[in-house]
């Protein structure tokens, strides 16, 4: 009777399990910052991000100008100093959804810049690891007329089908399904295609991966999707699968609300 018991225990256990896979899960209450922890550094001079500043950054949990707040059941990045607000949890194979908007406050030294933010996904080790603002990981980038690029930050890699492109002396990648897998990227790659609403609007963002696969759509729209995430440790490239989530604050206010996360029912490359 104890081993039926038991069993029973097990399969309902088991049950109970498979039946909260795949369901949303909501990272920001509205109310505080229950579940992040913010890390600010500070107010560059220049977006020449490789300079070494004479700033040292404030830290961990030290945010005295309120750069990430809740505001009338907002979640609100004012820009004003650089950082991230860091997930206390750690995710892999996920589906993240969240709405953002722009505010009117912007900071130097982007007054004359397109309004700046984004979200980092698989984020691993120290705070302040690339510029001295963010971890380790992968961006995708909330920007004015760019929102769905990806950055690679700290020298993350990925797979992915692009050509070459340029601004300036700046030289990246265009993302474009169409051509050849170009290996060991680890660079800015522009998305494919316009859906961003006009600013002040709310905007829906998603990331879609398992490691093997990252997609990120815009507001419905796929506009990304990359492959084999990975970083350097120890000398040897091993796969980069599993971290937490980052904010940032990079000169722009930022609104966003309804930040959801589930865990994948399928993998990634069949989204």
């Amino acid at each position: 009777m104890k081993r039926l018991i038991s069993g029973f225990l097990i399969c309902g256990l088991m049950a109970s399990a498979q039946s909260f896979a795949g369901e949303w899960k909501s990272l920001f209450n509205g109310k505080d910052l229950t579940g992040w922890e913010a890390y600010v550094s500070y107010q560059p001079e220049t977006n020449a991000y490789n300079l070494v500043s004479k700033h040292k950054p404030r830290g961990l949990n030290n945010d005295p100008k309120k750069v990430f707040s809740v505001v009338d059941g907002l979640l609100r990045v004012s820009g004003e100093e650089w950082g991230g607000l860091t997930s206390i949890e750690e995710f892999e194979n996920f589906h993240l959804k969240f709405e953002v908007k722009w505010g009117d406050k912007k900071w130097p030294p982007r007054l004359d810049a397109p309004r700046d933010n984004g979200i980092l996904y698989f984020a691993v080790g120290p705070q302040g690891a690339q510029s001295s603002h963010w971890m380790r990981s992968h961006e995708f980038q909330v920007q004015e007329g760019d929102s769905g690029d990806y950055h690679s930050l700290d020298g993350v890699i990925i797979d992915v089908h692009a050509g070459d492109t340029n601004i300036g002396d700046w030289k990246f990648y265009r993302y474009d399904p169409s051509l050849p897998l170009r290996k060991d990227i680890a660079a800015r790659v522009l998305k494919l295609g316009n859906y961003e609403k006009p600013s002040g609007e709310w905007d829906t963002m998603e990331v879609i991966t398992d490691g093997k696969t990252l997609i990120h759509k815009v507001n419905g729209h796929e506009v990304f999707r990359g492959f084999n995430s990975r970083h350097l440790v120890d000398g040897k490239y091993v796969p980069l699968t599993r971290g937490k989530l980052q904010i940032q604050s990079e000169g722009a206010e930022t609104f966003f609300r309804n930040i959801q996360i589930k865990t994948l029912d399928k993998p990634a490359a069949e989204y």
